[in-house]
């Protein structure tokens, strides 16, 4: 059976290393960035109807801010970021299970949302959202990338795919399983096979992963 190597950066990244392990596979973990948060000017909720929430990074990074904020139902993308919100003391009304677009296109035209967001974060160009950077993915310098000959790798973002491409010069017998098709075709060409999931969280990242390493590299 092959490797499975992981680039998430924590805390993400011991979850997904659990999960993996559950699922039976051999895992080498080898974040590409580490995730830090950003000064920002906190708001309070007036002039907006909830806040949104797309990655669970917001949450952990947000700091004392978020407390003003509390008053606000929270419209999630995907079930890890809804839990943490919870966690967080925060009520989740809607939880989105594929993508932001496709959970903004259902709210309607007069909803007013604060985004609290990262850095690289997804431009939705809507009047309705406002957004405000909390935190940001900086690029682990040396991240002492393995030998990818025979791994599968999963690849949780677009920009995790997109590093590991300007890292990996040899790839013709590596394996990728993708978060997403942004995040797969961030990889870019020459690998094995590069192969989305079905949806986009961690739980059906790692499903694939799995069954991908259940295959043999090309001799």
């Amino acid at each position: 059976m092959r490797r499975l190597l992981l680039l998430r950066p924590e805390p993400g990244l011991s979850a997904s290393v659990a999960r993996a392990r559950e699922l039976g596979l051999e895992v080498i973990a080898c974040p590409l960035f580490r995730v830090e948060p950003v000064e920002w000017d906190a708001v309070g909720p007036a002039g907006f109807d909830g806040l949104l929430l797309t990655s669970a990074n917001a949450v952990r990074h947000a700091g004392p801010g978020l407390d003003r904020l509390k008053s606000l139902p929270v419209h999630a993308v995907g079930e890890a970021t809804a839990i943490a919100a919870r966690e967080a003391g925060l009520s989740v009304v809607r939880v989105g299970r594929s993508d932001v677009r496709s959970l903004v296109a259902d709210l309607p035209d007069s909803i007013r949302l604060l985004h609290l967001a990262g850095v690289d974060h997804c431009d939705l160009a809507d009047a309705r959202i406002k957004s405000m950077i909390v935190y940001r993915s900086v690029a682990i310098a040396s991240p002492g990338l393995p030998l990818l000959d025979g791994l599968v790798v999963a690849v949780h973002s677009p920009r995790a795919g997109a590093r590991l491409a300007s890292l990996a010069p040899s790839r013709e017998r590596t394996a990728i399983a993708a978060i997403s098709p942004a995040a797969s075709q961030s990889c870019g060409e020459g690998w094995e096979r590069v192969e989305s999931a079905d949806a986009p969280n961690d739980n059906r990242l790692l499903a694939l992963a799995a069954s991908l390493c259940h295959t043999s590299p090309p001799e």
